[in-house]
């Protein structure tokens, strides 16, 4: 079943809400296990950079169905699939994969804040969606 723009919508609406507890300003990616972006918001005032860095932690993180900050970006498998995915992917802490069923079918990414803020916020967005929809 792939993940449905329902499904992002609350992903980003509990990143959102984190965000807002944290008191910080982020954008948000949701990509679906393929790294299309299915979902995206940018909080008022929240930084330029955070728009690529929300896009491409959520690549990374759909491409390997783990955090992104624990990728290692050196390894030259990792090296040539960010190549071949048009260097879309940044291994900076701030991605979780969004598992249903077990299976990964896609990520959230966040962008604009510091890294352990950026990880709790996809953090809380990707297990909404696994609380959600298991």
């Amino acid at each position: 079943m792939p993940l449905s723009l329902t499904q992002a919508n609350e992903a980003v609406a509990a990143a959102l809400r984190k965000a807002e507890e944290l008191n910080v300003l982020i954008s948000i990616a949701v990509c679906d296990e393929g790294g299309h972006l299915v979902a995206f918001s940018r909080m008022d005032g929240a930084g330029w950079a955070g728009v690529y860095g929300a896009q491409g932690k959520a690549v990374a993180s759909a491409a390997t169905g783990a955090p992104s900050g624990r990728i290692p970006p050196d390894i030259p498998v990792m090296l040539r699939i960010n190549e071949l995915a048009g260097d879309r992917m940044i291994y900076a802490q701030g991605a979780s994969p969004i598992r249903i069923g077990g299976r990964v079918v896609g990520a959230i990414g966040t962008g604009g804040a510091t890294a352990e803020q950026d990880e709790a916020c996809a953090a809380a967005g990707a297990e909404a969606i696994m609380k959600a929809h298991g």
